[in-house]
């Protein structure tokens, strides 16, 4: 059951954090909330009146507005465009955009929240971009907001913005639904906690006194063993290399590009990337994934050169864990079996002549699903079925694990592996990540988690505009001198320590 009988009260100027390992049901009751679903039984009220049940109009009308952990923007509308989209009907002769840009700045102005009406959604930042999400939620009215994982994206500096951003909101009377896995912000920002776990509210105490230990032992419903020391990495050849490698910018956002890239990759050896969103982390991935191409420099896979054509790559022991695993990682109608082997249907093992071999596709498809603890659909259900955490699973299942009698991979390209998992699964994939160097694959780990940055990089790099300002072992760096690095400021001695 996704939801059994929860029961939970939301006080004028609070902020309630709702906690639950991936699959727990707090999708599943915000849904609800909002209107997308019906719930079975039971009733909700706002402000003292009964809300109709699966109709978002009448939660809008309610006052309640829902900021998704994936933005719902049109890139190639203004700001403006996108904060009026569905907000007027569409029998009216005319638009008031006047009196709309009105209502925007003074929303805007109200809540601390500085946006440019005129600015095309596809130029902003992923900060900026979720600014407009919470201004379009309140210049709809909304008295109640949820923010579904609202730091998951977010540099320490934006989040550290945003949360200026709530307590405002908090003063004004707002009352806020805060999801999160990120146990430190929601204590820090939460005046009460509800914990889901399997569908059924399980805690629900003041944020004050409460520690993340016991929050994460209500979540998993066990005490979490304390994580062992990173084992030191013993680097050996250069798997990959990168010599003044540039790209040529995105159509749609032109920072997304690399501009003389340097870079070395060793078997055994984890390099973690970290720079804030937009600053060339996804051409790089996109470059090593063979789904991009160099304008200039060179681009060696083990002293050859590496072409971008993907299905070859894959061939050569490239395996990939993209940033998006809805819209790339996964087809959400298809089944778990073909998602699970998709990267390699064109393998001798899983197609002859033309067709596939289905029944050695699943059973390999058994095999990532019980080795890498994937839960909550079976084979032969369709992929969307499964929770973030287990989709995230299967994803690594069929990057990591090669068919029988084919070599493991030799370069792995994990893209924010864990953007939004809960900790369980965090743990998971990162000792799933750390195991596979050990085994002898060079590792990128592209994140803007910090803590994920410097707890496990061997060797950690920082991108600004499409350059590598500075990459050293991660011993050599504070959180204070990555932050400078992510702002494009130069070290002292102007250096960059290269591999």
């Amino acid at each position: 059951m996704a939801n059994d009988r929860i029961s939970l009260e939301l006080a004028r100027g609070e902020v309630l954090a709702l906690l639950g390992e991936n699959g727990a049901g707090k999708s599943t009751l915000m849904s609800i909330l909002f209107g997308h679903y019906s719930a079975d039984s039971g009733s909700i009220r706002v402000f003292g009146q009964p809300l109709a049940p699966g109709n978002p109009q009448a939660a809008l009308a309610a006052g309640i507005g829902m900021v998704h952990q994936h933005f719902t923007l049109a890139d190639n509308l203004s700001v403006l465009e996108n904060v009026m989209l569905g907000s007027e009907s569409l029998w009216q002769p005319f638009t008031r955009r006047a009196r709309a840009r009105a209502r925007l700045l003074e929303v805007s102005q109200r809540f601390g929240l500085p946006v440019a009406p005129d600015a095309p959604v596809a130029s902003l930042s992923v900060g900026e971009r979720q600014r407009v999400e919470i201004l379009k939620a309140l210049y709809r009215g909304a008295r109640i907001l949820i923010l579904d994982e609202p730091t998951a994206v977010l540099t320490p500096q934006e989040s550290e913005v945003l949360f200026g951003v709530l307590a405002q909101m908090v003063a004004q009377g707002l009352s806020i639904l805060f999801i999160s896995h990120k146990l430190p912000e929601v204590l820090r920002v939460s005046h009460r906690v509800a914990v889901l776990r399997a569908g059924r509210l399980v805690a629900q105490v003041p944020a004050a006194g409460s520690t993340e230990a016991q929050l994460a032992q209500w979540m998993v419903g066990h005490a979490l063993a304390p994580r062992a020391p990173r084992p030191p990495a013993r680097p050996g050849a250069r798997v990959c290399e990168l010599r003044q490698v540039s790209t040529r910018p995105d159509a749609t956002a032109g920072r997304e590009r690399l501009r003389g890239l340097d870079l070395a990759l060793h078997a055994g050896e984890l390099v973690a990337i970290a720079g804030v969103s937009g600053n060339g982390q996804l051409a790089l991935a996109e470059l090593l994934c063979g789904v991009r191409t160099a304008s200039a420099g060179e681009l060696l896979l083990e002293g050859r050169p590496l072409r971008a054509d993907p299905a070859w790559l894959v061939t050569q022991g490239v395996a990939r864990i993209p940033e998006d695993r809805h819209a790339v990682g996964v087809i959400g109608d298809l089944p778990v079996w073909e998602n699970a082997v998709s990267e390699r249907l064109r393998s001798p093992a899983f197609s002859r002549r033309g067709w596939v071999r289905r029944a050695a596709a699943r059973a390999h498809a058994a095999q990532v699903l019980e080795r890498f603890d994937v839960r909550g659909a079976g084979a032969l259900a369709p992929t969307r079925a499964l929770s973030g955490g287990n989709m995230q699973k299967l994803i690594l299942g069929r990057a990591l694990l090669a068919p029988s009698g084919q070599p493991a991979p030799r370069l792995i390209v994990a893209h924010q592996p864990t953007w939004g998992l809960d900790v369980g699964a965090v743990d998971y994939v990162q000792a799933q990540l750390l195991a596979a160097r050990d085994a002898g694959a060079a590792v990128l780990l592209i994140s803007d988690d910090l803590d994920e940055v410097l707890a496990m990089g061997d060797r950690v790099a920082v991108m600004h505009d499409g350059r590598l300002v500075a990459q050293r072992p991660a011993a050599d760096w504070t959180r204070e001198a990555i932050g400078l690095a992510m702002a494009g400021i130069a070290e002292p001695d102007g250096a960059v320590h290269a591999a």
